[in-house]
Order: structure tokens, then sequence, then C-alpha cells
């Protein structure tokens, strides 16, 4: 590395913002893992929030992030209620945006990740190297080491079909690549896994923060879609990794377990704010024409790979938009915190 790119590292002001809801030990192996991420960034500063978690975690939390190694550079913020993932977040920006000197990056970690060594310094680099760049992400690798889908294309109906038929060999035959992206097709992509993923704050000015009226899933997804709208990039970076205990923080990583409710719906918001009401519906079409073809491939071949998609889930929580669904409930860069999440504020 040159001396240059090394000075631009170590003026760089990166907050780095971790949510956890009843994972603390999880959480303090994430921040663990972060120590060496200051020693190449002298001006990393993280924020941990605690998402209304209700069982001691906050506490838990102070008690770790009070020793010496974190007092000078770790706060927590705690939060009375569980509003979601987005909304928890915004509400850690929105602070460290009240800041004497806000931040110039924003890094978004789950807290069942832990980051390799480089992992927040090459999202950095990656951004610093291109100004348009609003978002850059990390490959996620799983627990022992494998590499895990990280870059993705928009959802979109011919990909809802592929997914519930799953089978590549559909889009091969309709002409619609997958919702995965591999890294020979290049570093710029529609959007990157929210797992571990570094925003631009003057992006995030420009375009708002997250939509609260998403309460968990999709929301990375929409949040992209916007800057991907306002002329700002995402890139993936092969360089920054991280390992990711998935579902440790949400329950959800077993693709046999059940989706809930609020994926439906989560779903449902996310195409009908980005496509409209008559987007949604050719998604759910093309979704059940795709879980057709998987029916009946089961039924000829005896080839079951179950996943958490229920059809009568689908028709029940996110077959028909509701009318707040078109209705945006963008955060802005600047607002003062604690306004209730719009999912919540509708009861």
């Amino acid at each position: 590395m040159s001396s240059s790119s090394r000075q631009r590292l170590e003026l760089a002001d990166v907050a780095v913002v971790i949510v956890n809801y009843r994972t603390p030990d999880l959480t303090m192996r994430c921040l663990a893992s972060l120590r060496v991420e200051k020693e190449a960034l002298p001006l990393l500063r993280v924020v941990v929030v605690d998402g209304g978690s209700d069982d001691g975690s906050a506490a838990k939390l102070a008690e770790g992030i009070g020793r010496s190694e974190y007092r000078e550079w770790v706060s927590v913020l705690p939060l009375a209620i569980n509003g979601g993932f987005g909304w928890a977040n915004n509400q850690a920006i929105l602070k460290l945006a009240q800041a004497e000197v806000p931040p110039e990056f924003v890094h978004l970690l789950n807290p069942d990740t832990e980051v390799r060594a480089g992992a927040v310094a090459n999202l950095v680099r990656e951004l610093q190297e291109h100004p348009r760049c609003g978002a850059a992400g990390s490959q996620l690798l799983s627990p022992d080491g494998q590499r895990t889908p990280s870059a993705f294309r928009f959802p979109s109906a011919g990909r809802e079909l592929i997914n519930a038929a799953q089978s590549p060999k559909v889009g091969a035959l309709i002409g619609v690549a997958p919702t995965a992206i591999n890294d020979d097709q290049g570093p710029e992509v529609d959007w990157v896994t929210g797992a571990s993923v570094m925003f631009r704050a003057e992006a995030l000015r420009q375009t708002g923060l997250f939509d609260d009226g998403f309460f968990l899933y999709f929301e990375e997804v929409e949040l992209m879609h916007r800057l991907r709208s306002n002329g700002w990039t995402v890139r993936h970076v092969s360089g920054s990794e991280a390992i990711h205990f998935e579902g440790a923080a949400t329950g959800a990583g077993a693709r046999s377990s059940r989706l809930p409710r609020y994926w439906y719906e989560s779903r449902r918001r996310y195409f009908a704010l980005t496509g409209g009401k008559a987007t949604l519906i050719r998604a759910n079409f093309a979704w059940g024409t795709g879980r057709a073809v998987w029916g009946l491939a089961k039924t000829i071949f005896g080839r079951s790979r179950p996943d958490g998609l229920r059809s009568s889930d689908l028709l029940r929580f996110g077959s028909w938009p509701r009318e707040q669904d078109q209705m945006p409930s963008i955060a802005t860069w600047g607002e003062a915190p604690g306004r209730l999440p719009a999912w919540m504020a509708r009861g």
C-alpha cells in the first residue's frame, strides 16, 4: 500500500453500527473482531444499538464496552422498543449525523458476523476510489470458510418464477439471470448483503436512510434501489470478508423453517414501493407459476428442496398491496431520532 493510500485510510472517518436484539454475546464477538480494524482506521468509532431487547442485553453490553479496550471508541445506544432492523440503524445514523463531526462513511454490521482482517479498510478503500459509489458490501463466508451469496440482482417477476421453481434451468429457458451474482460478473451490482455494508454519508444525505415501513427483510434492497435510481453505484468487494453465522441473530437461517409473516409483508411493500401494484401482482403470478413447475418436477422426479415459503402465507400476507405499502416513510439525514416506525404507527 502506498503512503498516500495509507494516509487516506488513517484520515477516513468511519462509524460502524451494530444492532443487537437479544444476542449480546454474539455482538461482543463481532465487536472484538473490529479491534484489528481500529489499527488501520484510527478514527473508527462504533455504536452498538440495543433494539429494545428487554432481556438485560443493554446492561450486559454496557458492561462489556466499559472495558478499557473499547471505552474510547465504542458507545451503546439503548432503544425502548424493537422497531425493526432499518429503524434501529436509522436511530444510530441520525444520532451520528448530529455529532460535531458526522462520519464520512457508515458501516452496518450484523451482530452475527465477525470481520476478517482488512474487511472494513477494504470497504473504505473501495468507496474512496469510486466517488459515485454509494454502498459497498463484503463477501460473506460460512463458519467453515465457504463463500456464500453476497451480491445480487434486484427482485423481478422473472426471478420470482426462478426462485419458486428452484431450478436455474428455468431461468436459462426464459432468459432471466438468477438473483445471486458471481464474482466474474464484475464488482458493480444491484444490491449487496445488509449483513456487512458500508454507505457513503453523502449518498444517504441525498437519498435518505432506511424506509421504516419495513420491520425486517427487503429494507436494504429498497434503499439500494433508491441509491441506484439517484445515480449512485453499489459495489461488491470480494477482498472484504466477514464470517456470517446466518440466522443466529434472527432465528430464520434454515431454508426449511417457515418464514414469518413480516417477511411476506416486507416483500409486498418492496414490490409496491419500487414498481407499484401491477409489479406486485406480476411477481405473485410468476411465483405461483414457478411453484407449480416445482410441484410438477417433484411429482415426476421425486425431488424436493423445501424452502420457507408457503403458498398459503403468500396469499394471506403478501398477495395484495395495502394503501400504506405505496407510501414511503424514509428518515432523512439531519432529522431528530425517535419518530415511531411507520409499520408500528400503522398498528
